[in-house]
């Protein structure tokens, strides 16, 4: 990725993290993450994210926040994303499947697999579609649903090392998109690997579609934790 984009992505992050953890206003918010302009700022937000900065503060999109990056990572739990994997119904039809390996460092051992299908190797919003894997499925890739296209597919995994360390992070990303094609089948293998601190950050939620437009009045910020990882 270019710098220009590397610091787009740094900035949105920003944004969220402060949208999700503080009271600060959009307007402070705005400043300090490097905009001059609201405006500029609420559109590019809103086209990138697919919903506005104050809508963003919805408690769903915190309940459902996939964060990575080295000071912020956050996962729902499997319960949590198997619901909402539920919720969203049969396959849509004319969609196709991604299915494939997952190859998983040796020294960790998941609690949680998210794979999730993006239209940008720096995601900002929801994936097209996702699988979250747990147990003896941990390398068996079966993502259905996929719409027709060329996508980005990233898995993410919380997971605890064999040695008396912290929980860490675990990424992967192919390094090519997928084509995927009406009722197809394309296969993609996924190398896990421990988060860099070169890593671009990531905050999408899972949540694609949230009834926004009731009233806000009684809505507050939810209690969010960040977790930071052992020195």
């Amino acid at each position: 990725m270019t710098p220009g984009q590397y610091l787009a992505a740094v900035r949105l992050f920003e944004a969220k993290r402060l949208l999700l953890t503080t009271s600060l206003t959009v307007s402070d918010i705005v400043c300090s993450v490097g905009y001059n302009s609201v405006g500029t700022f609420t559109s590019r937000f809103t086209r990138a994210v697919g919903m506005s900065p104050t809508q963003y503060r919805h408690p769903e999109v915190s309940k459902f926040l996939v964060g990575i990056a080295p000071n912020f990572q956050r996962l729902p739990t499997f319960e949590t994303i198997h619901r909402l994997k539920e919720l969203c119904g049969a396959d849509r039809p004319g969609c196709g499947t991604i299915t494939g390996t997952l190859a998983l460092p040796s020294s960790v051992t998941p609690s949680t697999v998210l794979v999730g299908v993006f239209d940008s190797p720096i995601p900002q919003s929801a994936p097209v579609a996702f699988q979250v894997l747990t147990g003896p499925e941990f390398t068996r890739l079966a993502i259905t649903g996929v719409p027709p296209g060329r996508w980005t597919v990233i898995a993410v995994a919380e997971s605890t090392a064999a040695t008396p360390a912290a929980e860490t992070l675990l990424v992967g990303t192919l390094r090519s998109p997928v084509t995927v094609a009406s009722g197809g089948i394309s296969r993609a293998s996924l190398q896990l690997r421990e988060l860099r601190p070169t890593d671009p950050p990531i905050a999408v939620t899972l949540a694609p579609q949230l009834d926004l437009q009731r009233s806000r009045k009684n809505v507050t910020r939810p209690p969010y934790h960040e977790r930071r990882p052992a020195a």
